[in-house]
């Protein structure tokens, strides 16, 4: 692969990280712009407060899919599906990072994207699936016992970069997801601030939309 085809696939997976789901679904479904209600992130968290689960769910299903779908376009031209001849790809760590920088940071959007939490989802499951599912049933366990989506995202993104290595051991794709990780974290550092003062809002907790 050429130079400038390997900046072309990683400015394509920005852009298909700017799609925001929350956004696009909200506008669908005439729901109000998630920006202008509960905590402003357009999530599926916070698209739940409008009590529509379908559109929560589409948000959800969308964000993921993206980060998925990027990794596997990636691998696709990189030539081969197999993850140990891609792991150590600076291409593909790049595209990692590009297309969950376009979610937090989506041009389509004004820059005022997401937390994150289901695009780096998509990303893991992407890598590997047994990546994905480790780290998935990390945030379900602690969202199920907690009821606090960020408290769950948090320990999904440290315990990811540690799965990560306890199955591939140290490769520059587990520099890329411990980047995803520290952003994840500054991307929630309000929610960790409710959380410490004891004012977050649990899951399927509503709060008034004007």
């Amino acid at each position: 692969m050429t130079l400038t085809l390997d900046l072309l696939l990683i400015l394509v997976a920005y852009l298909i990280g700017s799609v925001s789901f929350a956004v696009v679904v909200s506008k669908c479904m005439r729901l109000p712009d998630p920006h202008t209600y509960g905590s402003g992130n357009p999530g599926a968290t916070n698209v739940l407060r409008t009590g529509n689960k379908m559109a929560a769910v589409l948000t959800l299903i969308g964000d993921a899919l993206k980060g998925f779908f990027a990794v596997m376009l990636a691998r696709m031209f990189l030539g081969d599906q197999s993850l140990s001849s891609t792991l150590d790809s600076w291409v593909l760590c790049g595209i990692v990072l590009a297309v969950f920088l376009g979610h937090l940071f989506p041009i389509f959007h004004g820059f005022k994207g997401g937390k994150g939490v289901a695009t780096a989802c998509g990303i893991l499951f992407g890598i590997n699936w047994i990546l994905g599912i480790a780290t998935l049933g990390t945030w379900i366990i602690v969202a199920t016992f907690m009821r606090y989506s960020s408290l769950a995202a948090l320990a999904a993104a440290v315990f990811g970069p540690i799965y990560f290595v306890f199955l591939f051991g140290f490769q520059p794709m587990g520099a890329a997801l411990l980047i995803i990780c520290f952003l994840l974290i500054w991307r929630h550092r309000s929610n960790i601030k409710n959380l410490l003062n004891g004012t977050e809002t649990r899951i399927g907790s509503k709060k008034e939309i004007k």
